[in-house]
């Protein structure tokens, strides 16, 4: 019986590599080896695409002003492709952005996002920075909390038809206003979440990994001993909340 394979595409590795959002990568690829599942990493730069259809999962970080042109250009179809062929994305900050109708830039010009979502950025009159909490039930995952930091002066907007990743307890999230983080569209996962996000939250990652997983026949993953990464998560949780607020695990992690 042959193994599991999971194939993953960096996009933009090399030009939106911030914040240690590399780390996100490396955390899938190594969650995913430590199951005994083949994984390959290929870095997607700009120029010409590879066959979207052969990637199981797409990770694309920030800055838009390096990319636009090739992303709109070159990148906008591979990614549709890739989605439609049952693809799994995980866009962050920039990248986040960029899947909308348009952002706004921080001198004032208005730039065309892919469309893909129904959810638009306009600049804020400061940056929103630190340390991020948000309770993410709808997500179905244990523990249901994400922490992460954030950097970005945009502020997101979500379509009426669009779910939030989650609820901000602590931070600002998309815009400070409503009290929503990120977008979750089917299998496409937008966050402002840096730090890297996955490192930080397992739980997320092995969400990513069983999703792209599945298209090609993957059944539940098995658990990983994630003792030290769930007190590190429990901590942060409790100085974030300021109230001892309780950290769920999944069963074989107590």
């Amino acid at each position: 019986m042959s193994r599991p394979r999971l194939r993953i595409g960096h996009l933009y590795a090399d030009e939106m590599n911030i914040y240690g959002d590399r780390g996100n990568v490396l955390s899938l690829q190594m969650r995913a080896r430590w199951r005994g599942i083949e994984v390959e990493v290929e870095a997607i730069g700009r120029g010409a695409a590879p066959a979207a259809s052969s990637f199981d999962l797409l990770c694309q970080d920030r800055d838009q002003a390096l990319i636009l042109s090739d992303l709109l250009q070159t990148k906008g179809g591979f990614i549709q492709s890739a989605l439609a062929a049952g693809a799994v994305v995980l866009a962050v900050c920039g990248g986040y952005q960029l899947l909308g109708r348009w952002y706004e830039t921080a001198q004032g010009e208005r730039l065309d996002g892919l469309g893909l979502l129904d959810l638009h950025t306009v600049r804020g009159p400061q940056r929103r920075i630190g340390n991020v909490l948000v309770d993410a039930s709808n997500l179905g995952i244990e523990p249901r909390t994400l922490v992460g930091f954030e950097n970005h002066s945009g502020k997101t907007y979500l379509g009426p038809g669009l779910e939030a990743l989650g609820r901000v307890l602590r931070g600002f999230g998309n815009n400070g206003q409503d009290g929503t983080e990120g977008v979750r569209a089917g299998s496409i996962f937008g966050t402002y979440l840096h730090g890297s996000l996955l490192p930080k939250n397992p739980q997320l990652a092995d969400l990513l990994i069983g999703l792209a997983l599945g298209r090609s026949g993957g059944g539940a993953l098995p658990r990983l001993d994630d003792a030290r990464e769930l007190d590190a998560h429990a901590a942060m949780v409790r100085r974030l909340s300021g109230r001892g607020l309780r950290v769920r695990r999944p069963a074989a992690a107590r």
